[in-house]
């Protein structure tokens, strides 16, 4: 499971909504201040994400803070999926492209490029059609 801390901003009968920070992989480093990541880490550093998740059984309260688990094959079939699919379609229309259309090489790496650009946007379309959010697979938890 995938922890996160979150604190509960709103409540209402059927959701809670909640707040978590966005972190950067950059912080406890020593050469944060010298290093491009870290000084972007720092122009970023006061992001929050507010979304919905489904509330549990049990008494909450505005502020409180609550751990959100995610499976981890929920994130791997996710990241498969958004960044597998858009690569294939890269490359399956290059090869088609080139060797079994004949097209010229602009015309070639043009076509896979819209393709590339093409499976975001039919991904985009899919998961809106299935509703999938990641609000639906998270579990919460409150904090002992």
């Amino acid at each position: 499971m995938i922890r996160e801390l979150a604190t509960i901003q709103t409540i209402a009968d059927d959701y809670l909504e909640v707040s978590t920070e966005l972190k950067t992989g950059c912080g406890s480093c020593a050469q944060q201040n010298t290093c491009g990541a870290g000084v972007i880490s720092k122009a970023f550093s006061d992001r929050r994400a507010t979304f919905r998740v489904n509330r549990p059984a049990g008494e909450f309260s505005v502020g409180e803070q609550v751990e959100l688990l995610l499976p981890e094959q929920m994130l791997t079939q996710a990241s498969l999926l958004i960044y597998g699919v858009p690569l294939i379609a890269l490359f399956v229309m290059a090869v088609l492209s080139q060797s079994l259309l004949g097209f010229s090489e602009g015309v070639t790496i043009i076509a896979a490029f819209t393709a590339f650009i093409g499976s975001f946007w039919a991904l985009k379309q899919w998961f809106k059609r299935r509703d999938i959010q990641v609000s639906q697979f998270l579990k919460v938890q409150q904090l002992l």
